[in-house]
């Protein structure tokens, strides 16, 4: 026969694991969220934030505040990173200033290759982009991506 108090401390354990679980998943599933700001600010954005291998990555570059902002390359700065920095990925962009007005934003699909074509493997991997250091202050912002079998 169990005793009593240990078959009560299973029940909330049981309990208890489950309820910090089901909290857990919630919090790792959340998506980052856009706020708009007076001033210069810059927002990075993915759909959300564990993908499964090969499932396009959809990335928004947002002008998130009240004045245009100045970037260096057509790609708009951006970067994939493993998270050792290592920039495994950039788009394919010209040597041009690309402006993004107030509230504007650039959509970019990441079919999670590398540069030079090869996929990526499972890991977690850093969303970067940054405007240009010629227009006075550099904004830069990243988000944290993690890719699943």
């Amino acid at each position: 026969m169990i005793p009593k108090g240990a078959t009560i401390f299973f029940v909330v354990g049981v309990l208890g694991a489950g309820i910090i679980g089901a909290f857990l998943f919630q919090i790792s599933n959340q998506t980052q969220s856009l706020v708009y700001q007076n001033g210069p600010s810059l927002s990075i954005i993915t759909e959300k934030i564990n993908y499964h291998l090969g499932e396009p990555v959809h990335i928004r570059i947002i002008n998130s505040g009240t004045v245009p902002l100045t970037f260096s390359d057509s790609s708009f700065g951006l970067k994939i990173r493993g998270l050792d920095g290592t920039i495994i990925y950039s788009p394919i962009s010209t040597q041009m200033i690309s402006m993004l007005n107030p509230h504007e934003e650039k959509i970019f699909v990441w079919n999670q290759t590398k540069t030079d074509g090869s996929k990526v493997i499972e890991g977690r991997y850093e969303i970067e982009c940054n405007t240009s250091p010629e227009a006075g202050n550099v904004l830069k912002k990243s988000v944290t991506i993690n890719i699943f079998q």
